[in-house]
């Protein structure tokens, strides 16, 4: 079984405020686990979740750009 870990460790992580996880699982906006008087998350599901909300920039698109 996976290590689950603390909104610090998770805030490390991903270069936040602790208060920034916290708001986040108010919202239900990452995924975590909710313990008596504890909010723990799994490594794995925090690096699938940020795949998931990954953005790619213009570069990226195969824009068609009409040249007159």
């Amino acid at each position: 079984m996976e290590k689950l870990i603390p909104v610090s460790a998770v805030a490390e992580y991903l270069t936040i405020s602790p208060k920034t996880v916290y708001h986040w699982v108010h919202i239900g906006f990452i995924p975590h686990y909710r313990l008596p008087k504890a909010v723990r998350f799994k490594l794995s599901e925090i690096e699938s979740w940020l795949k998931r909300k990954k953005r790619t920039g213009r570069a990226s698109y195969n824009l068609q750009i009409g040249l007159n």
